[in-house]
């Protein structure tokens, strides 16, 4: 009884993610729903006596790889008109062919193995569930595993070609950088950071100079200066003079 409990539960959560990843608005909360998907078929695969999967479903997916999914989507964003778009030609149909192959591959595969029976838990994980699993992944399935890692290889090396950019000017040397640096209108020093010598934190807030003036290259071409704050009472010509 809590078993089906568990399950009926469990499934529930599972399909919310699962929705939650194809409708949600923005790209994070799509794989914030995915990572919940992750969890509920971790635990049930603890449930149903597979340890290893359900320990191997929470750290490499929901603990590495939905991770860095965040971290780039964090890093460098996505638009929502963007994923509207299309790059791919015939992509959309393309992928309702895949889709709907490998529902009928699941239904023939489960149809297979209701028909025939199923082997048991007990019998599978008789010397445990690790030993049995690696049993049948270094035995009976070696080619399918070593094919999917010659997959997951390829998706690699097909990442890294597509992120490349090539370089189609000569990479300066530190000696021709130098020079540009101390070349008139160049900086020899790093710019001054925002909020420097100065009472507010702010980006568009440029930082004051030791004589009181405020350094525009402190900030942002993009950004609108604000006045520079300062000391109530000072003199004119201090820190209270604005920029133009």
């Amino acid at each position: 009884m809590g078993e089906a409990v568990l399950f009926w539960v469990l499934a529930a959560v599972a399909v919310i993610g699962a929705l939650g990843v194809v409708s949600a608005p923005k790209a994070v909360y799509s794989a914030i729903s995915l990572a919940v998907t992750m969890i509920a078929l971790a635990v049930l695969y603890i449930a149903q006596d597979a340890p290893f999967l359900g320990v191997v479903q929470v750290v490499v997916y929901t603990g590495a790889v939905m991770m860095l999914f965040l971290f780039v989507l964090m890093l460098i964003g996505v638009d929502s008109s963007e994923s509207l778009v299309e790059t791919l030609r015939g992509q959309r149909v393309s992928a309702i062919v895949v889709g709907v192959g490998f529902g009928v591959l699941l239904i023939a595969g489960i149809g297979t193995v209701s028909a025939n029976g199923f082997t048991g838990l007990a019998q599978a994980n008789r010397n445990g569930n690790v030993e049995g699993l690696a049993l049948l992944l270094f035995t009976k399935y070696l080619w399918a595993f070593e094919l999917t890692g010659a997959l997951l290889i390829t998706a690699a090396l097909g990442a890294m070609v597509l992120a490349h950019r090539e370089r189609f000017e000569r990479r300066k040397t530190q000696r021709e950088l130098a020079i540009e640096r101390f070349a008139p209108g160049g900086h020899p020093t790093t710019l001054p950071n925002p909020g420097v010598y100065a009472r507010h934190n702010a980006v568009d807030v440029p930082a004051r100079l030791p004589d009181g003036r405020g350094s525009e290259l402190s900030v942002s071409a993009i950004l609108q200066l604000r006045p520079v704050p300062g000391d109530h009472g000072d003199e004119p010509g201090d820190g209270s003079r604005e920029l133009r």
